[in-house]
């Protein structure tokens, strides 16, 4: 089924791991190609850069020689799909041909309700400095390394898709309650990622102070991380400062090394735990690991920052209650002395009605709060919620701004200003960015 001879026709080529998963392709001599909406994606600027054809949607764009890879956005009903499936051409989805594509590695899945790309982003990196690594990030980005002996790559648990894979090493950041449009309770998602957790090969490392996770039963060995004697690998004399954290990690009784990461807030600690205690299993050299993480830059929309005028940005994906607080800790501890304003738009009306008042008390960790209508998805374009039920729980403000009035926020000075979301947040941040840099132009 994977030959690099033949075409490989990305049908939705924009979606975060399609556009990845093209990189990869093109990346190992693949013959790749895709098509999309018109509209512009942050993600299709690497698609670009490498020369991958971009074209509009259009049943005639598929061929019977080619294989269609279809993203999980688009049903069967879809004209291209439906015309390769009339004319005979070989249809596979996203993640049915990563389930087949990572069978050549050693292959290590990192899912999670949360943290999934920031771990993937970081272990991508730390091992690319030490032995060839393809690998797959759900923020869009892809690398496909010619000689890799290792994949690295984000497994989403979305309509249980990640059940497509069946990998050497599985990382496990958390389980909560998220995607309530097709899960139907906490116990349901559990009982997905208890599913993944018979297919792993080698081992798992999950996150120790999760209740669920601690809940897996494995054929292989489970390995937890925190910060807690219970687990089997732990941070201790941990640092967290302006510039980044640093911690010392021990296995049991072993010392594993001392790490520093130009990351912050908790969470990325964590996350950084599961990297190293991969690596470590897998029989890296740890001081080469712990240099690599020192020069780790992020990933794309994760606390990703500019200065306008006197004023912080910060462009986040965070869409979830645990998202949004993890956010906020992290910029509290990197701005301990500026106010922390978040600007927040929900993702689909299925999450917003079921997470109403967690999505306020998380909101309520920054100073003051601003709100985004929410926006929904190809699959939902309305629900029974308004963005006004959640400004009527949040304490800290909840004022709805407009695209076409940012103004309010204007009140603000020498301030960090969150947009957060994984809709078109951004389009109000460039808004404002606009209006602050013509204010301040007048005013000079």
């Amino acid at each position: 089924m994977i030959n690099k001879d033949q075409i490989y026709h990305f049908v939705g080529l924009k979606g975060s791991g399609m556009s990845s998963l093209a990189l990869v392709l093109h990346q190992k001599g693949y013959h790749v190609q895709g098509s999309d909406v018109e509209q512009y994606f942050f993600t299709q600027r690497d698609l670009e850069k490498a020369n991958i054809l971009i074209l509009p949607f259009n049943a005639d764009n598929v061929k019977k020689e080619y294989i269609v890879i279809a993203g999980n956005a688009f049903p069967d009903t879809h004209p291209e799909i439906a015309r390769a499936k009339e004319i005979g051409a070989t249809v596979i989805r996203y993640h049915d041909f990563i389930g087949k594509f990572i069978e050549q590695f050693t292959s290590i899945a990192i899912t999670g309700s949360h943290g999934k790309t920031s771990t993937t982003g970081l272990l991508a990196h730390a091992m690319s400095g030490v032995v060839p690594t393809s690998y797959l990030i759900g923020d869009g980005t892809g690398h496909g390394e010619p000689d890799a002996t290792h994949f690295v790559f984000e497994a989403c648990e979305y309509r249980r898709h990640f059940l497509a894979y069946s990998p050497d090493y599985a990382i496990m950041t958390n389980i909560d309650f998220d995607h309530p449009d097709y899960y139907e309770s906490i116990e349901d998602v559990f009982t997905a990622f208890q599913s993944l957790a018979h297919q792993v090969k080698k081992a798992i490392f999950a996150y120790g102070d999760d209740v669920y996770l601690r809940k897996l039963q494995a054929e292989v060995p489970i390995y937890y991380y925190g910060l807690k004697d219970t687990d089997d690998f732990q941070a201790k004399n941990i640092e967290r400062t302006t510039t980044g954290s640093q911690f010392d990690v021990y296995h049991g009784t072993e010392f594993v090394g001392h790490f520093a990461i130009p990351a912050f807030g908790e969470h990325n600690i964590k996350n950084a735990l599961g990297v190293i205690a991969v690596c470590f299993v897998e029989g890296f050299d740890m001081k080469l690991i712990a240099d690599e993480l020192k020069s780790f830059a992020g990933v794309k929309r994760r606390f990703s920052e500019k200065k306008v005028a006197d004023m912080t940005i910060v462009d986040d994906y965070a869409h979830h209650p645990a998202e949004i607080a993890a956010t906020i800790d992290g910029a509290r501890q990197k701005y301990p002395d500026k106010q922390i304003v978040a600007v927040f738009q929900p993702h689909t009306f299925t999450r917003t009605i079921a997470l109403l008042d967690e999505f306020a008390q998380a909101l309520d960790l920054a100073d003051e709060v601003y709100l985004c209508d929410i926006f929904g998805s190809a699959r939902e374009k309305s629900g029974q919620v308004s963005i006004e039920d959640l400004s009527a729980k949040v304490k800290k403000g909840g004022t709805v701004l407009k695209e076409e009035n940012m103004s309010p926020l204007l009140n603000h000075e020498d301030s960090v200003i969150i947009f957060m979301g994984a809709g078109d947040v951004q389009k109000f941040e460039i808004a404002y960015e606009n209006l602050l840099s013509k204010t301040t132009r007048n005013v000079l």
